[in-house]
């Protein structure tokens, strides 16, 4: 199963590309981007489709429903931090697999403990019991990281339509995530739509509560794609454990613009 998976992740790789120029240092951190006029283009039509649909959304959604963060334990929770959570709890059988593909069993029962939990006791998701009563929170994680603790290299960078910041192995991975997730196997083609309408609907929650930060890169910087690349890259592989950079543009606030 491995052998094949990779075998598979490796092909998306090679059909994205491959190898091209050598990576550089800039800002700190090394930089493999061949594909810089791409992506810059790319990264124009992401940055005018998030002005003039996403963000003004975004807003209107914060403005409504005051849900700029997840509220306090015992707290009630607005409609937007529902779909966040709803949208959440779908990606956790996903997580479960790759938990299990990168040999950490611990990390795929909590996340389907969480899954249970929550699809039950808090409605279908809508609700984080498995958190708030319990202390079961969620181990993050995908199919990129996977490649990752398999060792496959990074690859370049990638701007994606929509999806925005990546690299060849993460774009990979999300293809793989996608034939992988029990939901989508489980689901005829209505659900799984509706499934996957849900966990867009999730992200676009996650840009209304970090819609300033957001703004703030996409919008108030001299060079947003270099910027959006470069505190993307850093995020990426701290939470990988891999590159780390010796500067910080924005300490803590390294939030990706388009997913998660």
């Amino acid at each position: 199963m491995r052998q094949l998976l990779t075998a598979a992740a490796c092909l998306a790789l090679l059909g994205l590309g491959g190898c091209a120029s050598q990576p550089v240092q800039r800002d700190g951190i090394t930089i493999n981007d061949p594909f810089e006029a791409q992506n810059r283009r790319v990264h124009a039509f992401n940055k005018g489709l998030d002005a003039r649909v996403i963000g003004p959304v975004a807003h209107r959604l914060r403005g409504s429903h005051n849900d700029q963060a997840a509220p306090a334990p015992g707290q009630p929770i607005g409609p937007v931090q529902m779909v966040i959570n709803t949208g959440r709890n779908l990606s956790l059988p996903v997580k479960a697999v790759n938990g299990l593909l990168q040999g950490k069993p611990g990390n795929a029962g909590q996340n389907l403990t969480r899954f249970a939990v929550n699809s039950t006791l808090g409605l279908g998701g809508l609700f984080d019991p498995a958190a708030q009563n319990f202390g079961v929170t969620e181990r993050d994680t995908d199919f990129g990281q996977t490649l990752a603790v398999w060792g496959v290299p990074e690859g370049a960078y990638l701007e994606l339509p929509l999806l925005g910041p990546s690299t060849q192995r993460d774009a990979a991975g999300r293809v793989v995530d996608l034939l992988i997730d029990p939901l989508y196997h489980l689901t005829d083609g209505r659900d799984a739509a509706a499934v996957f309408a849900l966990r867009v609907a999730s992200k676009a929650g996650d840009r209304a509560r970090f819609s300033d930060t957001v703004d703030g890169i996409l919008q108030g910087s001299a060079d947003s794609y270099a910027q959006t690349r470069l505190i993307w890259l850093m995020n990426r592989r701290h939470e990988l454990g891999e590159e780390r950079a010796e500067y910080d543009p924005y300490d803590d606030a390294a939030i990706d613009p388009y997913t998660d």
